[in-house]
């Protein structure tokens, strides 16, 4: 029986797909941009025609896979592969996905979160090596949490352990995140939403800034190398609540390590220099607290959901 495996990241920017084979080697990858109109079936769809594409290019058959993992930016039912929220895509929940991805892929498929992913990529290939406990920390288009504890990946009841982007800090107040609640943490520090906090700051500040488009990531990035005092104080305010999010984790769980990936992570030492301060002026025990940045890069979601079919 074939071991070839393929490993799919559908995150709020980008799905990204991986084929790895027996000896879990890369052997080819593609990506689209995410539909973030789309429902359950039509994106089940686009991934249906793209792993069929992915194994054509390599002149293989669907009975050639021992599996497929999919990753998804979700609240999963995992041992149901059912999708009942998706915040960065919204349309997609109350979804048997993995039910109507086998109908037509017929192999086994592995629905997870997307940050549980990473963090089974993290613990064993990256950034996570060698540790007993770890907390990857999603920050990009969306906040969240994979869980290392004990060496396993800690799922909780359904499936939803680690949704750390959408616990409460300002409850009732501030923007209505995808997860239908206002105040999370997501809706203060994820990438999704900075245009509306920074046109929400705009009247308050000088800028350089175009404000004639909906300032994202990119931008925000460039102005604050400029040291804009706009984009410079919604940085800070992503830090604040970024590092009040992984002060409370610390709290709850005593987990003394933190591997932060995503998008968000190109801001370097701007952005979590300031996240590691706001952590810092809270924890008054003395004892070390680490951060460390992910080290698979791009492909650790795919590697990640690759992982799921092992």
């Amino acid at each position: 029986m074939s071991a070839y495996r393929i490993g799919i990241d559908a995150g709020g920017t980008k799905v990204a797909y991986g084929l790895f084979d027996q000896e879990n080697n890369l052997v080819c990858r593609r990506q689209h941009p995410t539909p973030a109109e789309a429902d359950g079936p039509q994106f089940s769809d686009l991934i249906i025609e793209n792993c069929r594409a992915l194994l054509q290019e390599q002149d293989l058959k669907i009975e050639d896979l021992s599996g497929i993992g999919v990753c998804m930016p979700s609240f999963i039912l995992f041992d149901e592969g059912y999708i009942c929220m998706t915040s960065a895509m919204e349309n997609i929940r109350d979804f048997a996905m993995r039910d109507y991805l086998t109908k037509r892929l017929p192999v086994p498929i592995v629905l997870d979160n997307d940050s549980n992913c990473a963090a089974l990529a993290e613990y064993r290939f990256g950034a996570g090596r060698g540790s007993r406990h770890m907390i990857y920390m999603a920050a990009s288009t969306g906040v969240g949490s994979g869980l290392i504890l004990n060496g396993e990946l800690f799922r909780g009841s359904y499936g939803w352990a680690g949704e750390t982007g959408h616990m409460l800090i300002t409850p009732d107040e501030g923007l209505e995140c995808g997860c239908r609640n206002r105040g999370c943490f997501m809706s203060w520090a994820s990438g999704k939403y900075i245009p509306d906090r920074v046109l929400q700051k705009a009247a308050s500040f000088d800028t350089k800034m175009d404000l004639s488009k909906r300032p994202d990531g990119v931008a925000l990035l460039k102005a604050c190398r400029e040291e804009d005092p706009l984009a410079m104080a919604v940085l800070d305010e992503m830090a604040h609540y970024l590092g009040v999010c992984v002060f409370n984790i610390y709290q709850m769980l005593n987990v003394n390590l933190f591997v932060f990936g995503g998008g968000l992570t190109h801001f370097g030492p701007l952005l979590f220099d300031r996240v590691r301060a706001e952590f810092d002026r809270y924890n008054h025990i003395p004892q070390p607290v680490y951060f460390r940045f992910a080290e698979l890069k791009q492909d650790f979601g795919i590697i990640g959901a690759a992982e799921l079919v092992r």
